[in-house]
C-alpha cells in the first residue's frame, strides 16, 4: 500500500487550485466532478503523489457538511491498494470499520472510506486504480 493522495476541503476549487499551483510551482491541474460524492475536485499531480482539492456541488455533499462544521482544511488521506476487495476483507478481519461499500471514485477508481474511529480520528480512503 502507498499514499495516493491527500484531500483538502475548500469553498472555491478554482481559486484554491490557483493558490496551490502558484505555491507549489505546478502548471497542470485536472478538474473533475464526481456526482456520486457531490464534489468538484482539482487534482494537483506532484512527483510523489497528488493533492485533491474538493468543493461541494450540493447541500447533501459530505464535503458541504465538513465545511459547515470545521471549515476548509485537511479532509482525508487516501491509500492505494492493488486489490481493494481483498484489502477490505483483510482489514475487516483486524476490526477496521468502513463507511459504506466499495463504490466508484474519480478517474475510474474504486474507493471506500475507513471510519475515523478505526484510525484514531483520521478519515482514510482506500482506492484502487483501473489496470
Amino acid at each position: 500500500m502507498k499514499i495516493d493522495h491527500i484531500a483538502i476541503a475548500v469553498i472555491d476549487v478554482e481559486e484554491s487550485a490557483k493558490v496551490y499551483q502558484e505555491a507549489l510551482g505546478v502548471h497542470n491541474v485536472e478538474f473533475e466532478t464526481v456526482e456520486s460524492e457531490g464534489v468538484k475536485i482539482a487534482i494537483i499531480h506532484l512527483e510523489n503523489g497528488r493533492i485533491e482539492l474538493m468543493q461541494p456541488t450540493n447541500d447533501a455533499s459530505p464535503i458541504k457538511k465538513f465545511l459547515d462544521k470545521k471549515g476548509p482544511g485537511l479532509h482525508h488521506m487516501a491509500l492505494e491498494t492493488n486489490n481493494i476487495e481483498d484489502e477490505v476483507s483483510r482489514m475487516e478481519g483486524c476490526g477496521i470499520q468502513f463507511l459504506g461499500k466499495i463504490r466508484p471514485g474519480s478517474a475510474g477508481t474504486k474507493v471506500t472510506f475507513i471510519h475515523p474511529k478505526s484510525l484514531h480520528g483520521v478519515l482514510a480512503e482506500l482506492c484502487s486504480h483501473p489496470k
